[in-house]
C-alpha cells in the first residue's frame, strides 16, 4: 500500500472516530440536560401530600424550595475548580452519578431531614451539571453553537415541563415515593454515555490542550479576572433575576393557584404548562441570539410577557390563569439566551467554563432567596401582592443587566 493511501485511511479512520465520540458526547449532552431539573419540577406538586406524611409545613416547603438555587450556587462556583482537575468529562460523570444516586435515595427518606439532605445530593450533581455542559457543548461543537445549544437546553427544559405533569397522576396510582423516584433512570441513562465517553478518552481528559474541534482545553486558564467584566456581571444579573422568579414560581405557583380555588391536579398542570412555555422559548431564542448582533430586544419582550402575566396571576389568578402562566413561562426566554451568551461572547472553552461558573455560581447565590423570601413575604402580608410586586422589581433589574450582557463584545476584551 502506497504512503499516500494509508494517509488518506489513517485521516479516515480518525475523522471516523472523531463523528463516533462526537455522536456519543451529544447524547451524553442531551440525556443529561433531561435530569437537570426534575428533581425540583418532581416534588413540587407533591409537597402537601409530602408534607402530611412527613410532618412538616410551609417554612419546611420554602427551605426546599431555597435548596436547588442554593446548591447550583456552591457548584457553581466549586465545578470549574472539578474540572480543572479531572476534566470536563469526568465531572459529567459525577454530575450524572451525584443525581441518580440523590433522585433515587430520597424517594425512600424516612424523614424530613433525609429528604432535604438526600435531595442536596441530586441536586450537587445538577449544579454540576449546569456549568459543565455549557463548555462541553463549545469543546465538541463550536462549529454548530446555535443549533447544540438549542436542543440542549429545549432538553432542559422537557425536565422542566414533564415531571410535574406527571407528578400528581402517578403519585395517585402509586404513591410519591415513586412518583419522586423514578426519574433516577433519567439519571441513571444519562451516565452511561459519559461513561463511554471518559473511557474512550482515558488519559487525555486532563492532559488533552486541543478539544474535539480543535479549540483549546476549558482548564486553560483564562487571562483575565472576571469580576473586573461588566460583561460578566450583566450575566450574573440578568441569570440571577430569571432563576430569582423561576424558582420563585416553581416552588410556589401550585400554592398561589390552589389558595384561588384551583385543584391540586390542575396546579401541577400549571406548573408543566409554565415550563412547557420555556421550551417553545427554547427553541427560538439560542438561535435568535447567534444571528441577532444585539438581542436587548429579546430581553425587552421577556420583561412584557412577565409583567403582564404577573399582573393577571394578581388581579385575576382563576380568570384566564392558563393565559397568565404561560406568559410568566414565555419571559423566562432570559434563562436559554444566558446559557447561549455564555458561549457566544467567549473565545474559547476555557473563558466559556470561566464564564458559566462566574454566572450560574454568583447567580444562583441570589436566587437562592427566592423561594424563601416569597413564601416568608406571603407569610408576613398575609397574601400574595407584596410577593408577586417584589418579582416585578426583579424585572427591572434584569433590563439593566440584559442591557450590559447583550452588548456585541467579547469578554476577554472587557477584563
Amino acid at each position: 500500500m502506497s504512503t499516500t493511501a494509508m494517509t488518506e485511511t489513517g485521516a479516515g479512520a480518525e475523522a471516523q472516530n472523531l463523528l463516533r465520540g462526537r455522536v456519543l458526547v451529544f447524547a451524553a449532552i442531551i440525556v443529561s440536560a433531561l435530569t437537570l431539573r426534575a428533581a425540583v419540577t418532581s416534588i413540587s406538586p407533591l409537597f402537601g401530600r409530602i408534607g402530611t406524611d412527613l410532618q412538616f409545613g410551609s417554612s419546611v416547603v420554602g427551605l426546599i424550595g431555597m435548596l436547588p438555587p442554593a446548591m447550583f450556587a456552591v457548584f457553581g462556583l466549586l465545578t470549574p475548580v472539578l474540572v480543572k482537575r479531572t476534566g470536563m468529562e469526568r465531572t459529567a460523570l459525577l454530575a450524572m452519578a451525584l443525581t441518580t444516586v440523590g433522585m433515587a435515595t430520597r424517594a425512600f427518606a424516612p424523614g424530613t431531614a433525609s429528604l432535604i439532605l438526600l435531595s442536596a445530593v441530586a441536586l450537587a450533581g445538577m449544579g454540576i451539571g449546569n456549568v459543565v455542559i455549557p463548555p462541553l457543548v463549545k469543546r465538541y461543537f463550536s462549529d454548530r453553537l446555535a443549533i447544540v445549544s438549542t436542543m440542549y437546553i429545549c432538553a432542559l427544559q422537557v425536565s422542566t415541563m414533564v415531571p410535574p405533569l406527571l407528578a400528581v397522576p402517578v403519585a395517585d396510582a402509586h404513591g410519591w415515593r415513586l412518583s419522586i423516584g423514578i426519574w433516577a433512570l433519567v439519571g441513571l441513562a444519562a451516565a452511561v454515555p459519559w461513561l463511554g465517553v471518559v473511557m474512550s478518552r482515558r488519559g487525555h481528559d486532563v492532559a488533552d490542550t486541543t478539544g474535539e474541534g480543535g479549540t483549546s482545553a476549558v482548564h486553560e486558564k483564562p487571562q483575565g479576572r472576571i469580576w473586573r467584566s461588566s460583561l460578566a456581571w450583566g450575566m450574573v444579573g440578568m441569570f440571577a433575576m430569571t432563576s430569582f422568579i423561576t424558582y420563585a414560581m416553581l416552588t410556589w405557583l401550585p400554592t398561589v393557584l390552589t389558595d384561588a380555588g384551583i385543584g391540586e391536579a390542575a396546579a401541577g398542570a400549571s406548573v408543566a404548562a409554565f415550563g412547557g412555555m420555556g421550551l417553545i422559548a427554547s427553541l427560538a431564542a439560542p438561535s435568535l441570539c447567534a444571528r441577532l448582533r444585539n438581542p436587548y430586544g429579546l430581553v425587552v419582550a421577556a420583561a412584557v410577557f412577565y409583567l403582564v402575566g404577573f399582573a393577571g396571576l394578581h388581579f385575576t389568578p382563576t380568570s384566564g390563569t392558563v393565559v397568565w402562566v404561560c406568559l410568566v413561562g414565555l419571559g423566562t426566554m432570559t434563562f436559554p439566551m444566558s446559557l447561549t451568551l455564555i458561549n457566544l461572547r467567549t473565545r474559547t472553552p476555557a473563558g466559556s467554563s470561566g464564564l458559566s461558573g462566574f454566572t450560574q455560581g454568583l447567580g444562583y447565590v441570589v436566587s437562592a432567596t427566592g423561594p424563601l423570601s416569597f413564601g416568608f413575604l406571603h407569610t408576613l402580608s398575609g397574601g400574595w401582592g407584596i410577593p408577586i410586586l417584589v418579582l416585578t422589581g426583579c424585572v427591572a433589574i434584569q433590563l439593566v443587566a440584559g442591557y450590559l450582557c447583550c452588548k456585541p463584545r467579547m469578554l476577554e476584551d472587557t477584563w
